[in-house]
This record gives structure tokens, C-alpha cells and sequence, in this order.
């Protein structure tokens, strides 16, 4: 059985600090039992989640003698919740977490981890910010450098290529996000438990589908959804809560940033030809995502000078809460590579 945070876990510190941009960031810091940590590890997490998506890495981590830092990414929690667009686009939230980086740890590089859209976030990071980072790894979320060979509509890349993508059209527009708010408290916990595998009580089926999004009509009130096998009751109450705060507009938003990502990296990345991430990195697919399927993960290795670790485990997207005891091992051992020779007070993970 794998230690995991509950809410409001006294083992964790509650941070809140404005950085450069103006966006202010919640963040949790879990410190090792006894010593000086070996490094400091942040995480960040993905759609729709918070910092308390990483409960069943924490205490794993800080077993290991390690820092670790989540913060509530932009949108989410107790963070900021700008409304506009640009705000999410890769490049603002790398400035952005380059900036936490440098508050928590100014003496040395840490370790970088991310999970779905924090996956995507910390490729970015680490090809922008490398002297930052020992280390980077990614869960689910492949590597995708800058595009340069010129502008693609999301929706013809993904008739033609990427038809696992289709449910981001959904999410972007605004009609299920409307749907999600005049449902209230009920349209959230039903939201958060179809994207966390809720399934159909007669069919066994799960109600989210990448190919397709969300049956509307489960917003409908009276119709009656699952609770996700997934989490217990008190932690989806502790998201529900922090989802009620500011709803889920903000959180949406990481799905509309398609154009402003291009313009972005097409006038900073592509034109000076990054596209190489210059710090030894790992990515760890899950065998059931349907999303991010492993198959997404080929022939990233060309992008990895100093070198690429692949891993794969049995598991669904959620694959650090449906077998978070694969997952740690395979970050336990990456981290402990990094660390080889270079901190004093590491513990192997076993």
C-alpha cells in the first residue's frame, strides 16, 4: 500500500507568493523526515487536477530524502485564475514557473516533473530553461518540439493525424464549459468524475471517450453518474471544493492556447532552431491512455542529446493514482541516476 496525502495533510506546508507576472501561485513544500534533502523535486500537474494529484508521489519522494514542491498550476486551486488566454500559452507559464524555480531553490538546479498538461509544460520549461533543471521526466505526456514547418488548424491535425485529440475541440469550446457551470456543484463533481473514469453502471463503458469528449446530456439533472473508483469520497469532495472556487473557465483555457503557442514559439524557438531539451529526461507511458497513447512516444529520442529513459506501466491516464507503485519505482530509479555521485543524503528507493 502506497503513503498518500489525505487533505489538508499536516506532512505538507501551504505557500502563496506573487511572482514576476503578477500571478500569484499556491504551492505545497514536503521536506524529509530528518537531514538535508538531496535535491529539490517540483511537480506539476495536469487537466483537471491540482498539487493534490501528486499525493501518492509525495511522501514517497521525501522518503527518498528529497524537497518536493507542487504548486496549484495557474487556473487551478488556490492560484490565480486570469480569465484571457495567453496567461496558459507554454511560454508565459514556463516564465512563470522559471520564476517559482528560482524562489525555491536559487542555489541549484532541481528535478522537474510533470503529469498530462504539466507534461507538455515541463518539455517546454526544460528546452527554455535548461541550467534550471538536473532532470526531467514526464507521465503520460510526450515530447512534441515547436512546430516549423508552418501553421495546422488543431482541427485538420487532428482529422488527419491525431484522432485520439478530438475530445480538445470539445473542451474548448465554450458550450460543455457552460453546460459544466449552470449545473453548479453537481455539473463539477460529475465533470471530475467522468474525466476520472467514471463508468456506465449498465454498460461498464466509461462515459469519457478521446475520440469523441463527453455525452452532454450527463449534465442533464437526474441523470446519475458514477463516482470514480479512483478516489474516495473525501478526496473528490476536496476537488469539487477548490473547483467551486473559480469554476472551470480558467482551466479550459490550456486547451485554446493552439494559436497562441505557435505565434509564440514560431517568432522566439523555431526561429533561433530549439528543439533540442539539453538535460537527460524520462518519459513513462501508460499502457491504457487513451489520450496519450505509448505509440505517441516514439522517436523522441532525437530530441535528447544528453539521453532519454522510456518506461512504460499497466495503468490508464491516471496512472499515478491507479498504480502509483510502478510509477514511483520508475521515478525513484530516475532520480536516483541523476543523483549518482552528486547528493549526499539520497536514498535509493526499493
Amino acid at each position: 500500500m502506497v503513503d498518500k496525502l489525505v487533505p489538508n495533510d499536516p506532512r505538507v506546508k501551504h505557500h502563496t507568493t506573487t511572482l514576476p507576472s503578477g500571478h500569484t501561485y499556491h504551492y505545497l513544500e514536503a521536506l524529509p523526515s530528518s537531514g538535508t534533502p538531496a535535491a529539490t523535486v517540483v511537480l506539476i500537474h495536469g487537466f483537471p487536477d491540482l498539487s493534490f494529484g501528486w499525493r501518492h508521489q509525495i511522501p514517497f519522494l521525501t522518503s527518498l530524502s528529497l524537497r518536493v514542491i507542487v504548486p496549484d498550476m495557474l487556473g487551478y486551486g488556490l492560484s490565480s485564475a486570469p480569465s484571457p488566454i495567453p496567461p496558459y500559452s507554454y511560454k508565459s507559464l514556463s516564465t512563470d514557473l522559471a520564476s517559482l524555480i528560482q524562489l525555491v531553490s536559487p542555489s541549484h538546479p532541481i528535478i522537474l516533473g510533470g503529469h498530462d498538461w504539466g507534461g507538455a509544460i515541463v518539455w517546454r520549461l526544460a528546452l527554455r530553461h535548461p541550467a534550471l533543471i538536473l532532470g526531467v521526466f514526464s507521465i503520460c505526456t510526450p515530447y512534441n518540439a515547436p512546430n516549423s514547418q508552418g501553421y495546422i488548424p488543431k482541427k485538420v491535425l487532428i482529422d488527419q493525424f491525431l484522432p485520439n485529440f478530438a475530445y480538445q475541440l470539445q473542451f474548448e469550446d465554450p458550450t460543455l464549459e457552460n453546460k459544466i457551470q449552470a449545473a453548479g456543484r453537481d455539473g463539477i463533481r460529475k465533470f471530475l468524475n467522468i474525466l476520472y473514469g467514471s463508468k456506465d453502471s449498465k454498460t461498464g463503458k466509461g462515459h469519457f471517450v478521446a475520440n469523441v469528449g463527453i455525452d452532454l446530456s450527463l449534465f442533464d439533472e437526474g441523470v446519475k453518474v458514477e463516482k470514480s473508483e479512483l478516489l474516495s469520497e473525501e478526496e473528490l469532495e476536496f476537488y469539487v471544493d477548490q473547483y467551486e472556487r473559480n469554476g472551470v473557465h480558467a482551466p479550459m483555457n490550456y486547451y485554446r492556447t493552439w494559436d497562441v503557442n505557435y505565434e509564440e514559439e514560431k517568432a522566439d524557438l523555431v526561429k533561433e532552431g530549439k528543439s533540442k531539451v539539453e538535460v537527460p529526461g524520462m518519459i513513462l507511458t501508460a499502457t491504457r491512455d487513451t489520450a496519450l497513447p505509448p505509440k505517441m512516444a516514439d522517436n523522441m529520442e532525437q530530441f535528447f542529446p544528453k539521453g532519454l529513459i522510456k518506461r512504460e506501466v499497466e495503468a490508464n491516464h491516471w496512472a499515478t493514482w491507479e498504480n502509483p507503485e510502478e510509477v514511483n519505482k520508475a521515478i525513484g530509479e530516475f532520480v536516483g541516476e541523476l543523483l549518482k555521485g552528486r547528493a549526499k543524503g539520497f536514498k535509493a528507493s526499493i
